[in-house]
C-alpha cells in the first residue's frame, strides 16, 4: 500500500483547494477561447449563450455600438430611462464579459432598487448630483451622493438604486462584467410580476393590509 508523507498530503491539499476554489481575477462570464465570438442574434439562445456568427459574416459593425449616444424618455412613473448595451443589442460583446448601461435621470427621478444577479456593477456620474446606495446581505446601507467625474461600485447580487437629487437632470453611465447582467427590479418583480404575486405573501411581508397592495398593484397598472 503506498502512503504519503506528511508535506505530500499537504500539497495535495493545496492543489485539491486551488483547483475548486473560483478564481478571484476571473470575470463573470466564461473566458473565451478565440478571439471573438460575435454573438448571432438570428440562431435561438442555446445553452447558456448565442452561438458564434460565421467568420465570413462578422462586419465591422459588429464591433461597434452606437446605442448609448441618444438620451432616454424618462417621462415614466420613476422618472429613469436604462439604456442597455449588452450582447441583446450589441453582439459584439458575447464571450467578453463586459457591457455597459447608460442611466438618465429627470429632476427627482429614481433608477428604483434593483439587483444584478449576473454581475458586479461600476458606474460613473457624467452629470448631475446623484444619491447612489447599495445594502449588503448583512443590512449596512452603503451610500453617498456623487457628482460628475465620480465613480461607484456594487458587489455582484446585492440590492441598489440611483437617485436624482440636482436640480438638473443627470447622466449615469455603468459597466458589468457579464455580457448580460441580468436585472431584477424589486417593486416590479413583486408587485407587477405575471401572474402576480399572491397578495396574502405580499401583506404578511411588508406588513400592510391588502388595500395597501392592491393601491401598489395600480400603480404598476395591475
Amino acid at each position: 500500500m503506498i502512503t504519503l508523507s506528511s508535506s505530500r498530503k499537504q500539497l495535495v491539499f493545496y492543489l485539491i483547494v486551488l483547483f475548486l476554489s473560483p478564481f478571484p481575477y476571473s470575470s463573470a462570464d466564461p473566458d473565451s477561447l478565440q478571439d471573438f465570438c460575435v454573438a448571432d442574434l438570428k440562431s435561438s439562445s442555446s445553452g447558456n449563450g448565442f452561438p458564434c456568427k460565421s467568420s465570413s459574416e462578422v462586419t465591422s459593425d459588429d464591433f461597434f455600438f452606437d446605442g448609448l449616444v441618444k438620451e432616454g424618455n424618462t417621462t415614466n412613473a420613476f422618472g429613469a430611462s436604462v439604456t442597455p448595451g449588452n450582447v441583446l443589442g450589441f453582439p459584439g460583446v458575447h464571450t467578453l464579459g463586459i457591457s455597459m448601461n447608460r442611466v438618465d435621470l429627470a429632476p427627482g427621478g429614481l433608477n428604483p432598487p434593483h439587483v444584478h444577479p449576473r454581475s458586479t456593477e461600476s458606474g460613473i456620474v457624467i452629470e448631475g448630483k446623484v444619491l447612489v446606495g447599495f445594502v449588503t446581505t448583512g443590512n449596512v446601507y452603503y451610500s453617498r451622493v456623487l457628482s460628475g467625474g465620480e465613480m461607484f461600485v456594487v458587489p455582484k447580487g446585492l440590492v441598489h438604486f440611483q437617485m436624482n437629487v440636482g436640480e438638473g437632470k443627470a447622466l449615469i453611465f455603468t459597466a458589468f462584467n457579464s455580457e448580460l447582467p441580468g436585472v431584477v427590479v424589486l417593486p416590479l418583480t413583486l408587485f407587477g410580476s405575471k401572474p402576480s404575486v399572491p397578495a396574502d405573501v405580499l401583506t404578511k411581508a411588508f406588513q400592510v393590509d391588502e388595500d395597501v397592495v392592491n393601491g401598489i398593484k395600480s400603480k404598476f397598472g395591475f
